[in-house]
């Protein structure tokens, strides 16, 4: 992909290097309700120094006590912290990349006559607190209804092409991953996340991991709809990369190769034929229409 020259995206919140921390309690407005009775006593007094003395301690550590009570969450000098320059380029492509999704999808919105809500894109190293909870950089990237912000640990694209033994720069593949959370947020502003967990309310384990394979094939689908319609310019052997990052992270894929058997009824995102097949259909048809996966009688 030929991206250096394209729009970056202002919609990107870097977190990277912050630790996430507890944050805000209900006890924090109530500890300054009772500031001036406390300085009074000579216990109160006491805590308040232990309680300085922790902070400065924590912040002499690199470890914001502060933010663990009243919220933040962030290490002492967290958002200045270098990264390197491959790093520092890979959060620029993303920018990039979501920069594109925002013009794909507004136009793909005002053809059905509907508006298009932009997400924000969180950068995040380790941990993260998002609306849906705290999330470790394990689950690999993910996307909050709750609100509306898609999470990645750039650290995720380095096992992405290690799994898939890429020997490029797997670019594509990259902003194929970014593409598949924007699936999730245009699902959400569709109302299908809401569907779809209505739809699971009362039902089994399997009839709900099943539901989920269908919307996470939607989502592969409108990830190719984006790519469709992509103003980066592509170049070849883009597209095989695509292919090559959905089929190693296939559920059938991921559970041989972590020595186990793979189970059908435990997949939450398909297989990789299945994922694949779907990337491909947004793909060839550029249409939301084509990725109805909840109609379809074989996936």
């Amino acid at each position: 992909m030929r991206w250096e020259d394209e729009r970056r995206s202002d919609n990107v919140e870097d977190r990277r290097g912050e630790r996430a921390g507890l944050g805000k309690i209900a006890a924090a407005p109530v500890l300054l309700r009772f500031l001036p009775a406390m300085i009074r006593s000579k216990t109160g007094r006491t805590i308040l120094i232990v309680g300085v003395l922790l902070i400065v301690g924590g912040r002499i550590l690199g470890i914001d006590i502060g933010s663990m009570f009243f919220g933040g969450g962030g290490v002492a000098g967290g958002s200045s912290q270098e990264f390197s320059q491959q790093e520092q380029e890979l959060a620029d492509f993303v920018s990039v990349v979501l920069a594109d999704t925002e013009d794909v999808w507004h136009k793909v919105f005002q053809q059905q006559g509907a508006r298009y809500r932009e997400p924000t894109l969180v950068l995040f190293t380790g941990s993260v607190n998002s609306a849906c909870g705290m999330a470790s950089a394990a689950v690999g990237p993910f996307y909050c209804p709750g609100d509306q912000k898609l999470y990645i640990d750039l650290s995720f694209f380095g096992e992405l092409k290690a799994r898939a033994g890429a020997r490029s720069d797997f670019d594509f593949a990259q902003a194929y991953v970014v593409a598949h959370e924007i699936g999730h947020h245009v699902q959400t502003l569709s109302g299908i996340s809401q569907q779809v967990q209505k739809l699971g309310q009362g039902r089994s384990k399997a009839e709900v991991n099943a539901l989920s394979v269908r919307q996470e094939l939607q989502a592969d689908c409108l990830a190719g709809v984006w790519a469709s319609h992509t103003g980066i310019p592509l170049e070849r052997g883009d597209l095989v990369e695509g292919m090559q990052a959905a089929a190693s992270i296939g559920d059938d894929t991921l559970q041989r190769d972590a020595g186990r058997r793979v189970r059908p009824e435990s997949f939450t995102h398909g297989t990789s034929e299945q994922r694949v097949a779907w990337l491909r259909r947004g793909l060839e048809s550029g249409d939301m229409a084509a990725c109805d996966t909840f109609s379809a009688a074989r996936l």
